[in-house]
């Protein structure tokens, strides 16, 4: 766990930086960096997008997984209840922010494969490479969001750990097409977090997070019973 403490320090120690600039930024500076935003995490999400889904094994698993997930999400409405949770706590656009920082952070081939690779290799470079960059990241958007964005070093933490765990526990059950499956799907989310933040389309992008939950699941189910897809 040590390559996902650091990188949760990392987002922590950014957060802060960035924190203390956004006091003596002018309005229209925090305005320029904000389209920035949107613009790298659209940039992001392609790259992920473009990079993955021509190695996909099962092409039509991306449009199953967020056409349920976006279901499931929009059953609890997890948009809702977490600019709820977050605007007790802050009245700026924290919430929009957040959830930015959260997928960033989160969804990503090293945030992936960093957990799977310590837990079952001993090999942190994946982790500490992702602590550095994502380091870097938030101080840029706690420049433009506030102290607020550090949160996300908890869900971080929790879902690198998370996978650390499974990893150790289903060692057999991790491959490249169930890390390859969910990067599509997560860089479809940045990519949709991207559009929001430039305010060219407010989407429910968390009502869309259950989507990452489906092709493990589905994976799981075709190699036990050995279905095709």
């Amino acid at each position: 766990m040590f390559g996902t403490i650091f990188n949760t320090v990392m987002i922590i120690a950014g957060s802060i930086i960035g924190g203390l600039f956004k006091k003596g930024i002018k309005d229209e500076y925090q305005d320029i960096l904000m389209q920035a935003m949107g613009f790298a995490a659209v940039a992001l999400g392609i790259n992920a997008i473009t990079q993955h889904l021509p190695d996909s094994k099962y092409p039509i698993l991306f449009i199953v997984s967020l056409a349920l997930g976006g279901l499931l999400g929009q059953s609890i409405n997890l948009e809702l209840r977490f600019n709820k949770l977050v605007n007790k706590f802050s009245k700026s656009n924290l919430a929009e922010g957040l959830s930015t920082a959260i997928l960033l952070f989160c969804i990503g081939s090293l945030s992936i494969l960093g957990p799977v690779e310590a837990a079952l290799n001993k090999n942190y470079t994946y982790l500490l490479t992702n602590g550095m960059l994502d380091g870097i990241t938030s101080i840029v958007l706690a420049s433009t969001f506030g102290f607020g964005i550090a949160a996300a070093a908890i869900v971080l933490f929790v879902w690198q750990g998370s996978i650390y765990l499974f990893a150790k526990v289903m060692e057999s059950a991790i491959n490249t097409d169930l890390i390859n499956e969910i990067t599509i799907v997560g860089g479809i989310l940045i990519l949709s977090s991207g559009l929001s933040i430039l305010g060219i389309k407010k989407f429910k992008t968390l009502n869309l997070l259950p989507s990452l939950l489906i092709p493990p699941i589905v994976i799981y189910v075709i190699h036990v019973f050995g279905l095709r897809f």
